[in-house]
């Protein structure tokens, strides 16, 4: 019995001391143990000391630093995870080849939380450096903001295999043929994205504005891609363009226009003198040089003219502008410029506004007698 007792002893010593991998279990608890204490580091770090530097940094008037320890947070907060699976694979005291395996995950995570921190970074970046707008243009800001994470992106993921013994060199020259294959069938997608660097560089619209392209959409810019042109149309459908046809098309760019036209063809009745048109056309142009929503002549061509004689009425051409380039202001300006002409034409001038007439001139008019009666004959 004793025996027994004995031989079960030491196969729980044995198991004991070669648990997992020859691991002894005791050490594989402790080492849970540390590790379990830096997550507990990892919590009252984030809610103290990332806490006291948030609040340090929302003290200065400057937003880009408060955005940049936002997006530093979370890989700082990954920190205490890889320092705790170092010391507790050190105290392990793990084999040399899985010791190296170990090291490398603890180099690959510390290469992982680096290019994530600086991937993370570019974005408040990108907000920050607003001064590089006014030469290089928003649309082309988020390009080489969008471009410098792919980069990161890459360079991190060479780096970790590299640390995993995989060779960059020969797989970018494999990816080299493969993409020298792709491209012969992806000359479309290459054609979009030139003709996208095209429109950023001229600057032939913005995201934001109110754009017109012929045939093809109408509507507000949203975002231009590297493929295509998100168009949002003035039903809230959005239109996806690719970026060859607008680089090609001729595009009106209504947001830029320095001021909004009103060109109108007002008919009055033929039974309108001389003296009334011209208290019709004296009106109207004194509305327009004393109302400020208006242009100056000096500015803008404005006429208030007798343009023609119709088949119905006796025209003028009232040709103006307003100084606002919004529709809704434009279409309130217009609406008070309409009910001005009407009272100046009615109350003013004592005329009024012809419409489509025929006029039928006779030769002669039937008599209203009555026929003569005259009675066949035999």
């Amino acid at each position: 019995m004793n025996e027994d007792f004995e031989t079960l002893k030491l196969l729980v010593i044995d198991i004991w001391t070669h648990g997992l991998m020859g691991v002894d279990i005791g050490k594989i608890i402790i080492a849970l143990l540390i590790f379990g204490a830096f997550l507990l580091i990892r919590g009252l770090f984030s809610k103290f000391v990332l806490k006291f530097l948030h609040n340090l940094v929302a003290r200065s008037e400057n937003e880009l630093d408060d955005k940049i320890i936002d997006a530093l947070i979370p890989p700082i907060k990954f920190v205490p995870v890889i320092l705790g699976i170092f010391f507790a694979s050190q105290y392990m005291d793990l084999s040399e080849d899985i010791n190296a395996a170990v090291m490398k995950l603890d180099r690959s995570l510390i290469v992982f939380t680096i290019f994530w921190a600086l991937h993370r970074i570019l974005t408040p970046l990108s907000y920050g450096l607003k001064k590089l707008e006014d030469i290089l243009t928003r649309a082309m800001m988020v390009w080489i903001f969008k471009a410098l994470k792919v980069l990161v992106t890459f360079l991190g993921a060479a780096i970790i295999l590299e640390i995993w013994g995989i060779a960059v060199g020969p797989l970018l020259a494999g990816l080299g043929l493969f993409g020298a294959a792709v491209a012969l069938g992806a000359q479309d997608l290459f054609k979009n994205l030139i003709g996208g660097i095209t429109i950023i560089a001229e600057k032939r619209f913005h995201p934001g504005e109110w754009i017109l392209v012929d045939g093809v959409v109408e509507g507000t810019v949203e975002a231009i891609g590297f493929r295509s042109t998100k168009v949002r149309r003035f039903d809230k459908a959005p239109v996806h363009v690719p970026n060859s046809n607008l680089s090609d098309a001729v595009v009106t760019n209504f947001s830029r226009m320095t001021h909004r036209r009103i060109k109108w063809k007002i008919g009055v009745t033929y039974s309108t003198d001389v003296q009334q048109l011209q208290i019709i056309r004296d009106g109207i142009m004194n509305y327009l040089i004393q109302n400020e929503h208006f242009a100056k002549a000096d500015e803008v061509s404005t006429f208030v003219r007798v343009d023609s004689f119709n088949a119905s009425s006796i025209d003028f051409l009232v040709y103006c502008f307003t100084k606002t380039t919004n529709w809704g202001d434009w279409l309130e300006i217009k609406e008070a410029f309409a009910m001005e002409i009407k009272r100046i034409v009615e109350e003013e001038a004592k005329s009024g506004f012809a419409f489509p007439s025929q006029s039928i001139y006779l030769e002669s008019i039937p008599s209203e007698a009555p026929e003569i009666f005259v009675p066949p004959k035999g």
